[in-house]
């Protein structure tokens, strides 16, 4: 299996670390928006950007993912021609246990003792089949959708696929 980036948090290992009433120190997740564009509009084509595996998602990734994907898609469509929808939420809290690497660290820290860590950030966990977000363009714009999800997924930890639904008529959800 090749290496990917993120590979550090990318693995879920344990329960579901989310308590934040019991966690002090939890930086705010670096995602802005969950939705952006157009939610009124009638978009009949629909791209989705699936996971095929079970991982983590940090929350700065997240952000990189849609920051890229809605750049794409309002500078070739224009800011009321699509919809972007960002549909995991990063709950789970990543602890470190930070280890100082200079002269003398050895006298400043335990190791091992007491290693719960603290509170570095957020992520979403992931299922094989979970839809990670949700691009909806106007007719004969399909290749820009497709653009854009590609860039999207390059910005993952996971490897991705690309459903396409043609003609749907639906609300924006």
């Amino acid at each position: 299996m090749p290496l990917r980036p993120a590979r550090c948090y990318r693995a879920v290992k344990g329960p579901a670390y989310t308590r934040r009433e019991y966690i002090r120190g939890v930086p705010q997740p670096k995602i802005a928006k969950f939705t952006m564009g157009n939610t009124k509009a009638d978009l009949p084509l629909v791209v989705q950007l699936i996971a095929r595996e079970h991982a983590q998602i940090r929350h700065n990734a997240l952000e990189a993912m849609r920051v890229i994907c809605s750049k794409h898609l309002s500078t070739n469509l224009g800011e009321n021609n699509y919809l972007l929808k960002i549909h995991p939420y990063p709950h789970h809290v990543i602890r470190e246990n930070k280890m100082m690497a200079f002269a003398g660290a050895d006298r400043l820290q335990d190791g091992m003792r007491l290693s719960f860590g603290d509170p570095v950030g957020t992520a979403a966990r992931v299922r094989a089949g979970d839809i990670i977000a949700t691009i909806k363009v106007p007719m004969g714009k399909l290749d820009v959708a497709k653009e854009a999800a590609r860039r999207a997924a390059a910005k993952l930890p996971v490897p991705c696929e690309l459903r396409i639904i043609a003609g749907e008529k639906s609300s924006a959800g």
